[in-house]
């Protein structure tokens, strides 16, 4: 029979789980804040991705705190319909989040969003910088909608949304301020010596802080977001984030030409890049001085950021608001600076595809990295689940993140889809195979695959070896059963 002192430690330890458990719930059960760092064109070039060449210590922290995933995908390459795509949940298709002109609101009138159901579930939404693509685009979505100078009056008369068009570029240097309101363009890079609260970004972050010190005072749950310009271009920062990088040091991508094997049209021209007033023309290379420069710049901005993502974290830890705000850094997509000879993004390359995610919360204490395959869809769910917020809709294409989160061994997705133009790639943990369909029904115009085990750089397609025979005809089969609502000619009615 059991002894009295061993019954009672029994007894003891039986209390003891019963209330790590509630104690776990209870935790669970608190409800979060969430600050949503957006950044715009971030590949992940990191320190904390291997990439050590780059000075991004705040990023490194946020990592080193948080669960970092180091195979996040894009749904598609391109700033509106990235957002778009992530803020309903819903993947693109032929009819839906096509392009960077890409409105919510007209593409998907009746879906619930993001910021939407957190609203609806009592939580203040205050939309800082570019989170939609357009200042104009779902603006019920939120209780307040702020970009730098946007809705201040202009001598023009324009529209807040038409003004910050004019204005978003946002140089300094009298020169290129010249050449940008009488053309409407400007250099492709801008350094400067003035502080890091003179860009567009710096004011933003200013504004993020007096938020959160409001919110603090105010005691309301909040969903904060800061929506970073950078590092899109123009490649402008100030001068002692240029000073960081050794120009000599500067590597230019060996990778740097087409793809051994790749079909001509499904190379996609670098127009973004064009439009700068010191940039060759489509039809002449950008000479290695010039792409030096370039990819000197990208690293300056991607600093900046850094430093002013920083100040941020700083300032939540100053008014303990650490202890019960989720934080998560993502960007809408990846960026060519050079490789495969292509500049910017929306192209099907992992360089164009690949984002960094960051998810630090305080629900969770076990930090680390997970190589598990997810997507951009899938943070609106994850959300969901984090917070407890109720009447979710119930048509989303994504999937929670939370058991990755709580263990970082567990697999990840088979594939996921991301949509350039009529190009549908599928990627899995191995493999990226891409269809270019053709406009008007689907059939197959070109196609590519990269085997990623053997050759992580995408540097020979090998769609059309025998040996890949079997994974290519296995690929296809999922891109035209599995998302034929995607691919398909045919609208896709609007969800709720």
């Amino acid at each position: 029979m059991m002894s009295d002192m061993a019954r009672a430690l029994c007894y003891m330890g039986v209390l003891s789980f019963v209330a790590s458990i509630l104690l776990s719930c209870d935790t669970k059960l608190e409800k979060q804040n969430v600050l949503l760092l957006y950044m715009d064109d971030l590949r992940p070039e990191l320190a904390c991705y291997g990439q050590e060449h780059i000075h991004s210590p705040n990023i490194d922290a946020l990592a080193a705190k948080g669960v970092k995933f180091t195979n996040a995908y894009c749904n598609v390459a391109v700033c509106g319909a990235s957002r778009a795509s992530m803020l309903t949940g819903l993947r693109p298709t032929r009819h839906r989040f096509r392009d960077y002109k890409t409105f919510v609101q007209d593409d998907t009138p009746n879906v619930k969003t993001l910021p939407q159901l957190f609203k609806e579930n009592g939580y203040i939404c205050i939309s800082n910088g570019k989170i939609y693509h357009h200042l104009d685009d779902r603006m019920s979505d939120w209780d307040e909608v702020w970009r730098p100078y946007a809705f201040e009056e202009n001598s023009e008369g324009l529209k807040p949304t038409d003004w910050w068009q004019s204005l978003w570029r946002d140089y300094l240097l009298p020169e290129n301020k010249a050449v940008y309101k009488q053309s409407d363009r400007g250099p492709a890079y801008e350094k400067t010596e003035v502080a890091d609260t003179a860009y567009i970004d710096g004011l933003m972050t200013q504004k993020v802080i007096r938020d959160l010190e409001k919110l603090k005072q105010s005691n309301q749950t909040f969903f904060l977001t800061a929506g970073f310009i950078s590092p899109h271009l123009p490649f402008n920062a100030p001068a002692r984030h240029w000073d960081k990088y050794v120009r000599d040091h500067i590597n230019l991508p060996t990778n740097n030409k087409p793809a051994q094997d790749e079909p001509q049209v499904l190379r996609f021209p670098s127009h973004e890049i064009r439009q700068y007033t010191d940039i060759p023309s489509i039809d002449e290379l950008i000479p290695d001085e010039q792409a030096t420069s370039l990819i000197h710049g990208y690293y300056a901005t991607v600093s900046y950021v850094d430093a002013l993502i920083g100040e941020i974290l700083n300032k939540l830890k100053e008014l303990d608001l650490e202890k019960n705000t989720i934080v998560v850094l993502v960007s809408d997509h990846g960026y060519n600076l050079q490789e495969h000879g292509q500049w910017a993004k929306w192209t099907y390359h992992s360089t164009s595809t690949q984002v960094p995610l960051i998810i630090s919360s305080p629900i969770f204490n076990n930090s680390g990295k997970t190589q598990a395959l997810v997507e951009l869809v899938d943070l609106y769910p994850t959300f969901v689940e984090l917070c407890g917020l109720e009447s979710a809709p119930e048509q989303l294409d994504g999937q929670s993140m939370v058991p990755l989160l709580n263990n970082h061994q567990k697999q990840g997705k088979d594939h996921v889809l991301i949509n350039n133009r009529t190009a549908y790639t599928i990627k899995t943990a191995r493999y990226s195979y891409t269809e270019l369909l053709h406009e008007d029904n689907d059939q197959v115009m070109a196609r590519a695959l990269y085997d990623h085990a053997n050759d992580e750089r995408e540097e020979k397609n090998v769609a059309e070896m025998h040996e890949y025979t079997n994974v290519v005809d296995s690929l296809h089969d999922i891109l035209h059963q599995e998302y034929q609502e995607n691919i398909n000619m045919s609208p896709v009615s609007d969800v709720q």
